[in-house]
Parts: C-alpha cells; sequence; structure tokens
C-alpha cells in the first residue's frame, strides 16, 4: 500500500505540474495555466477535482500521445461559501482542443451541477474541435450545447473566455447567461481569419474579427469585458453574488439599509427638468441601489440602455433604464434585445424589476427597420409580457408612442407605476403631437408661431400633465424625486411574495 500510494501521489504530482515546457510557452502569452485559473476563482482548498486520470481512447495516429486530464480540469469548489460546479480547459495539452473524453467530462459536471442545482462556469481556452478524432468530437459539442439548453433557466451558467474559442464552440459562451472576455488573449468567431480570407477575399485579424472589443461593444456576445485574467474572474466571483445558485432559491440578500425611509434628494438635481436635456442614468441608478454599488451588463453595447444588478434593501433586482446620454435615450433593435434577454433571465431566476422610462420612443429611419426593429421591440414586449416576478416602473420624463408601452407599463403588466412630477406620457412630444393635429390650421395662420405656441400651451394643460395618466390608473403615484429610492423599496417589498401561474401550453412563440 504505501507503494502505490507513492505511485499515486507521484502521478498526480506529473499531472498537475504539467509540462513544464508547455506550461513556459502559455505564461509567455500573458495567460495562467487551468489550474491556477480556477485557484483565482474558487475559494482556497474548496476544489474537488474529477477524472483527474482520464485519457481519451481514440486509435490510431491519435493514440500516441494520452495525456492525462484530456485536456480539462473539472470538478466542484465553492465562491463566498457557496458550492459550484466548474471546467476549465487546458491549452497546454492538445491546445485545449475537444475530443470525446475532454467531452465527457464537461458532460459530467454540467449534469452534477443541475442534480445538485449549483452555477456551472466553464472557463474556455481552445482550439476547438479534434481534428484526429473527427465525428466523436462534434457528437460531444452537441452534448454540451443539449445540457446548457436543459439547465438554461434552471442554473446560472457563466462562459469566461480566455484564450481561442473557435468554430461550433463559439455557441457554448453564445447559449450561457453571461459570458467574459479577457482583451488581447480571447478571441472567439465561427470562422477564423485564414477561412475567411479563402472564402471572401477579405484579409482580418484574430482580434478584429473576434476579440473581446468586438464581442463587447459590436456583437454583443461577451457581457463583460476585462483587462486581464485576475480582474476577470474577480467580477465573476462578484457575478455569483448576485445570482441565486438555482431558479428554486431567492438570490442572496444582504442586510436590510432602511431604503424605505431613505431620501434621496439628489436625484433631483441629477436629472434636468427639460425634456430634451441629457444626463446619466447611471447616476440614477446609484442614487438608488444600496451603497451605489450595482454591476453593469454589455456595459459597451447598446448603451442607450442600461441594464444591471444590485440590490434594493438588501434584496438583488434588476435595472433597465434609458440612457439619454446615448441617442437621447431611444429604443433601437440592438437595445431591445439587450433589455430582452436580461429581463429573461431576471425573469427565470426570480430576480424582481425596476424600470427607469426616459424615451422619446424608437429610432426611426431605414437602417433600423432594415434591421427588423419591428421584430426586436417585440422581443423586449414579450420578454416584459411573460415576466411574472415583481415588476415596478418608475417614469423620469419622457414617455412617448410604443416605447412607452414597452418599457415595462401598466398595460403590460407593471405592478407598480410610479411617476415624476416631470412625467409627460404621451403617443408624442407635444410639439409634433400640434404639428401633427393643426397642420392645416398653422399653414393659414397669419401667425403661425403665436397660434403654435397656444395650441402647445393647451395640448400640455389637456394630455400631457404630470397627473393625466394617474387620473386614469396607469400610474399608481406621482412621486418627488427624493423619495424614489424609498418608494421603490417598499413596493418591492409589498410584492415579494407574488405568485402568477403561467398560462398551460408548451412553450410561447418568441418573436426570435
Amino acid at each position: 500500500m504505501h507503494r502505490l500510494r507513492a505511485e499515486r501521489d507521484a502521478l498526480s504530482a506529473a499531472i498537475v505540474a504539467g509540462s513544464p515546457e508547455a506550461v513556459d510557452r502559455l505564461r509567455a502569452q500573458g495567460k495562467h495555466t487551468a489550474r491556477e485559473r480556477l485557484a483565482l476563482l474558487l475559494d482556497p482548498d474548496s476544489f474537488t477535482e474529477i477524472e483527474m486520470f482520464r485519457r481519451h481512447q481514440a486509435r490510431g495516429r491519435v493514440d500516441e500521445r494520452r495525456p492525462h486530464t484530456d485536456g480539462v480540469v473539472a470538478g466542484s469548489g465553492t465562491v463566498d461559501g457557496r458550492r459550484v460546479f466548474v471546467y476549465a480547459q487546458d491549452f497546454t495539452i492538445s491546445g485545449g482542443s475537444l475530443g470525446a473524453a475532454h467531452a465527457a467530462k464537461i458532460h459530467k459536471v454540467m449534469d452534477l451541477a443541475v442534480a445538485a442545482g449549483a452555477p456551472i462556469i466553464g472557463l474556455n481556452d481552445s482550439g476547438g474541435a479534434r481534428i484526429q478524432e473527427g465525428v466523436p468530437a462534434l457528437d460531444g459539442y452537441g452534448g454540451i450545447f443539449r445540457r446548457q439548453v436543459d439547465a438554461s433557466g434552471v442554473i446560472p451558467q457563466i462562459s469566461v473566455v480566455l484564450g481561442p474559442c473557435a468554430g461550433g464552440a463559439a455557441y457554448s459562451p453564445a447559449l450561457a447567461d453571461f459570458t467574459f472576455m479577457v482583451r488581447d488573449t480571447a478571441n472567439m468567431y465561427l470562422t477564423g481569419p485564414d477561412v475567411v480570407a479563402a472564402v471572401t477575399g477579405e484579409r482580418v485579424g484574430h482580434a478584429e474579427l473576434g476579440g473581446a472589443d468586438v464581442h463587447g461593444s459590436r456583437s454583443g456576445v461577451a457581457s463583460f469585458v476585462h483587462d486581464d485574467e485576475e480582474s476577470c474572474l474577480q467580477d465573476v466571483r462578484y457575478l455569483l453574488s448576485l445570482l441565486p445558485s438555482n431558479n428554486l432559491e431567492p438570490p442572496p440578500a444582504g442586510p436590510p439599509r432602511g431604503a424605505s425611509r431613505d431620501e434621496r434628494p439628489r436625484l433631483a438635481e441629477i436629472v434636468p427638468v427639460e425634456p430634451n436635456r441629457p444626463y446619466d442614468i447611471g447616476l440614477v441608478v446609484a442614487e438608488l441601489v444600496d451603497d451605489g454599488e450595482y454591476l453593469e451588463v454589455h456595459e459597451n453595447w447598446a448603451r442607450n440602455v442600461l441594464c444591471a444588478l444590485g440590490r434594493v434593501d438588501g434584496e438583488v433586482v434588476g435595472v433597465v433604464g434609458n440612457q439619454p446620454l446615448v441617442l437621447a435615450g431611444v429604443l433601437d433593435a440592438a437595445a431591445a434585445q439587450k433589455a430582452a434577454r436580461f429581463v429573461r433571465f431576471c425573469d427565470a431566476f426570480g430576480i424582481p424589476l425596476v424600470t427607469l422610462v426616459d424615451v422619446p420612443g424608437f429610432l426611426p429611419g431605414t437602417a433600423q427597420e432594415y434591421a427588423g426593429i419591428i421584430r426586436h421591440g417585440a422581443k423586449l414586449l414579450y420578454a416584459y409580457c411573460e415576466a411574472s416576478v415583481p415588476r415596478v416602473q418608475v417614469i423620469l420624463r419622457k414617455a412617448y408612442g410604443g416605447a412607452y408601452i414597452v418599457m415595462d407599463s401598466r398595460s403590460i403588466g407593471a405592478d407598480l407605476s410610479l411617476a415624476w412630477p416631470t412625467n409627460e406620457i404621451a403617443v408624442m412630444g407635444a410639439e409634433g403631437a400640434v404639428n401633427v393635429l393643426y397642420r392645416k390650421e398653422l399653414a393659414a395662420a397669419a401667425d403661425p408661431a403665436g397660434l403654435r405656441a397656444e395650441l402647445l400651451a393647451e395640448y400640455v394643460e389637456q394630455l400631457t400633465h404630470p397627473y393625466y395618466a394617474a387620473e386614469r390608473g396607469l400610474v399608481d403615484d406621482v412621486i418627488d424625486p427624493a423619495h424614489t429610492r424609498a418608494a421603490v423599496a417598499r413596493g418591492l417589498a409589498m410584492l415579494r411574495t407574488k405568485r402568477k401561474p403561467g398560462p398551460r401550453r408548451k412553450h410561447g412563440n418568441v418573436p426570435l
């Protein structure tokens, strides 16, 4: 037994150490090893590895090298004492390529995560499918994708791209709830630069084709982008602190902060009374959430809408808000997609929604119409209508037309609608409405400017005064801006035990 233990310990140590030459090459690229990444992500001494001794069983020339782990380190650990399941692809072994044994280990840890009701985190650093193994490698990817879909809305899924993620492998981050990428080292695309050049003649580099900034600001695949692995994995830990372990558990709560009695007079200073003056909605969110702390999702993509996770009186909430600093806060195709996916995630995991409305409408123009803004806007409409979590709407200033309806209005199911005295809810802005309604009168008037001013004042007084919607039951209360945090906290407390059974059906047909 002494000899067997010594042999086992020596083999385990050799597996953990890896090839010194391969590790040196990896570090020369500014990257950590798979095990170092797990040490950064998980609590100290919490990792339990599974199938360390697994090796591929392929036959032919591929079986000349059969390293243990088969290029992926898999198992379970804790983050802030809470259970998570993880796998980390090891680029030092066959470039992290995925073969049948490699895939089977990922399948195993994903199945365990669902069974235990704990989040799954994948650290991606792979050259793609192992060509030498052929179809079994592709079958392995299919098994991963199917499990991701089965686990969707059951446990949180986080994908972290720390190196190449090419071909079919790119669909795994796309199916995850949140995707992290690191600048300079992470790349993700379906077809690489060589294939693009061969097929289209276009010359493009890895970073330009599928780098972190591309997916963080243009495609919207990356939820978060970081400069280094340390800050990236630290942010994964922070994100997990805001998420429930599964769809049957509430998100982790912090201590109450007395928010229901909290006044924030600075809110009236942040938001100008003039409807066309811009401001940063992020400053409003900071006044609403505990300690001014929130985690913004897709910070650099579709910046005309803000989506963030934070806490109000200790309880986790999802915040959606129009951003007047970008495109005046209008909704466009990308913003609708971004907000819709965030709303659906929050609803799937029981996270209440707070929607801050200051929207002049949908972005007009042929570019948006051709891009399918009707279809994409319908996604956000569908997401809110379907959401059964507590929903609080706060109208800060403008709320025009169809965009008002889509931004969680009472008509589509908001539980509580609050409005500031600066609210202006209408089919369109007063000036535009007057020009449309009284076009003939204005054209025939001796003093068009004077008549327009008179009609404008009359329209505002009759149809867009602060209490117009409240008088008709479409707004529950018109509140002092300073009382917004308190009103939201009281509303969420009132709705905490909300239950809304869904209709009997297999599933709805989302306008994808």
